[in-house]
């Protein structure tokens, strides 16, 4: 095994024996429930007023082909399974920018949306 090989394979291992952040933890799980608050509100914006009114269009691509249900899922999961990821490569700060964006871009909206009707 060269040197090159040991250097990859100590960073692979070497990210899970440094010790626990609390502020990735929070931001992690923050992270987390706005995308199950996305979720939510998505699926109760699209009953309501049609699949017109998702701007995401990859959700909205996943909504047309999988359904509202599944492809709601499908997207959301794959999102959070990517916000755990970053966390997982202790890249604390980018979840929290994205739980930060997600609120102002989707869950503001959402919710001035819904108090409007």
């Amino acid at each position: 095994m060269g040197v090159c090989d040991r250097n990859r394979m100590r960073r692979l291992y070497k990210r899970w024996d440094t010790p626990q952040s609390v502020f990735g933890d929070v931001a992690v799980l923050v992270f987390i429930v706005v995308q199950c608050l996305d979720g939510a509100f998505t699926y109760l914006g699209v009953t309501f007023w049609g699949p017109g009114i998702e701007a995401n269009p990859l959700v909205s691509s996943a909504v047309a082909t999988a359904g509202l249900g599944a492809g709601l899922a499908l997207a959301k999961l794959v999102a959070m399974g990517f916000g755990i990821l970053l966390h997982l490569f202790r890249v604390h700060n980018l979840v929290a920018l994205l739980a930060a964006i997600y609120i102002a871009a989707a869950i503001i909206p959402w919710t001035a949306l819904f108090l409007s009707q």
